[in-house]
């Protein structure tokens, strides 16, 4: 059964992942950089990555494999998971998949290139609302039921 790793730093959606984990049998695993409290059930852990600042993402694409899934915003540690045949999704429930990562991740470039430049003031993500954490309970359950079909 596939593994479920969370970027937890600054994931909103660490209580619905475990939920759904304890409902599907399968461990979890949140990495970050600092302590912080993770819901506590069988099959779920803590590993604080401490030094740079991309250790905990380094860190889950150094454990992760086929199958496996990972909830992350970090486009970069996405397309890494991605490459390796992980399930990768994000707190709001958008799938990232080999055919849909690297146009995201070419977005994503040109447009800190644009703030960089002064393009582009201000903005950032739109605020996290309740259809988001909806969308990202559909998107895992579909995900773990595509697992279970391809097994």
């Amino acid at each position: 059964m596939p593994e479920i790793y969370v970027d937890s730093d600054a994931c909103p959606v660490k209580e619905e992942a475990a939920r759904v984990a304890k409902r599907c049998g399968l461990n979890i695993t949140y990495v970050c950089n600092s302590p912080m409290r993770i819901p506590e059930q069988a099959g779920s852990r803590l590993v604080i990555v401490e030094g740079q600042r991309d250790a905990a993402d380094d860190w889950i694409a150094e454990r992760v494999v086929k199958d496996d899934i990972v909830v992350t915003t970090d486009m970069p540690l996405a397309y890494r998971c991605v490459k390796k045949g992980a399930r990768v999704l994000s707190p709001n429930g958008r799938v990232f998949s080999e055919v849909n990562i690297g146009q995201i991740l070419a977005t994503r470039d040109l447009m800190a290139e644009l703030r960089e430049a002064g393009a582009i003031t201000g903005g950032g993500p739109p605020p996290f609302q309740k259809k988001d954490r909806s969308q990202f309970l559909q998107s895992l359950d579909q995900i773990i039921q595509d697992i279970k079909r391809s097994q």
